[in-house]
């Protein structure tokens, strides 16, 4: 299947998984916790049985890593190329009442997330992209071409995590830096905002898996962007465990 055809394909069931989502958060649910005491619900579950029936059915034989079959044990070890999926990344927005809330699906090759979709149930949005070609933003039907943008004269535009991270490093961050505004979000939109231009960093430094990231970093890719580590590296998937090193997402670097 030609890359076009496969971010068709998760940007097809991401959003199916998008409105099952919305569809369990109006009619109400119930939070549970899982073993490492993040929470889970029914919505987190329905989405991924439909994004893993989907991949499965139509690439027969692919390795698909999925955040709840991990946290269920289900052991999959990295291949050439697999899928990364977080059927709801962002829970604590959305048990919570909030919007910024997104389907992840990304697809590695070789260790480089080479494409991507993240849809954002609350607000109809979806991102997609294909590493050097390029990145969309689709709502009502309608896709329009998105890219980084130059850091402004005011300086950095910086978005947060409202939950996680070490708040010395990220002070640390902002000093070494000239910085116009923070703004704080949830879930995979941050990259998702340096990846439409709206804003110029995102430094990590907490904890985060594969399959939180693959899919927006994919996006970021195909929009100019890039996502390193704190020596500099491009941040790899296939590791140990599925845990990510902190990192920094960046548009066009100032």
């Amino acid at each position: 299947m030609h890359e076009s055809a496969l971010l068709d394909l998760a940007a097809a069931l991401a959003q199916q998984a998008a409105s099952v989502i919305l569809e369990i958060r109006n009619r109400g649910f119930r939070v549970e916790r899982k073993a490492d005491n993040s929470v889970v619900t029914e919505a987190d579950k329905a989405a991924e049985a439909i994004l893993l029936a989907g991949l499965r059915s139509a690439i027969p034989g692919c390795t698909v890593v999925a955040e709840e079959e991990a946290a269920s044990g289900v052991l999959t070890g990295a291949t050439p190329e697999f899928w990364l999926v977080d059927p709801l990344d962002g829970t604590r927005e959305f048990t919570s009442g909030g919007d910024d809330f997104a389907v992840n699906v990304g697809l590695v090759r070789g260790g480089i997330p080479v494409l991507g979709v993240v849809a954002v149930p609350a607000t109809g949005e979806i991102f997609g992209g294909i590493a050097g070609i390029g990145a969309w933003r689709q709502k009502d039907g309608l896709r329009s071409p998105i890219g980084v943008r130059s850091c402004p004269p005011e300086g950095l535009t910086v978005v947060a995590s409202r939950h996680h991270g070490d708040p010395a490093l990220l002070q640390h961050f902002l000093d070494q830096r000239r910085v116009a505004r923070v703004v704080n979000f949830g879930s995979s939109l941050k990259f998702c905002r340096i990846a439409e231009g709206q804003a110029d960093a995102y430094p990590r430094f907490g904890r985060t898996m594969e399959w939180d990231t693959c899919a927006p970093h994919a996006v970021l890719l195909a929009a100019g962007g890039s996502v390193e580590t704190p020596d500099g590296q491009p941040l790899l998937y296939g590791k140990p465990g599925w845990e990510n090193p902190h990192f920094v997402c960046w548009g066009a670097r100032p």
